[in-house]
């Protein structure tokens, strides 16, 4: 493949868009996220705030970008989930179980760079 067709304006223009449309839903009907997205932007005003250090605030403000990565994430996996079947099954619960699980490790992770950087 060359690497034109690789870089494809088109190709990237339509990617960003659905890139858009996905953030755009997720802040409309996924109350989880909408929550990380005020704290990332709160947040990242408290780290300016805070610190001085620019490898600091990099840390504060991109631990808690990794919570609403994640969250997405976790997003898509209910959704692919959902998707497949309304049925109760182990796995699918599973899955579920293993995206929170996923969440809360991250949120932990944001925690506790906030602590050992401020504290």
């Amino acid at each position: 493949m060359q690497l034109f067709q690789l870089l494809n304006p088109m190709m990237l223009v339509r990617a960003f868009g659905n890139s858009l449309n996905g953030l755009s839903y997720a802040l409309r009907s996924e109350r989880a996220f909408q929550q990380e997205v005020v704290v990332l932007i709160v947040g990242s005003i408290a780290a300016f705030l805070l610190t001085d250090i620019r490898v600091e605030r990099a840390l504060l403000i991109g631990s808690l970008a990794i919570v609403v990565i994640i969250e997405l994430v976790n997003s898509a996996i209910e959704a692919a989930i959902d998707r497949i079947g309304p049925e109760l099954h182990e796995l699918s619960k599973t899955a579920k179980d293993y995206g929170s699980a996923a969440v809360l490790v991250s949120l932990v992770l944001a925690a506790a760079i906030w602590v050992i950087i401020l504290v």
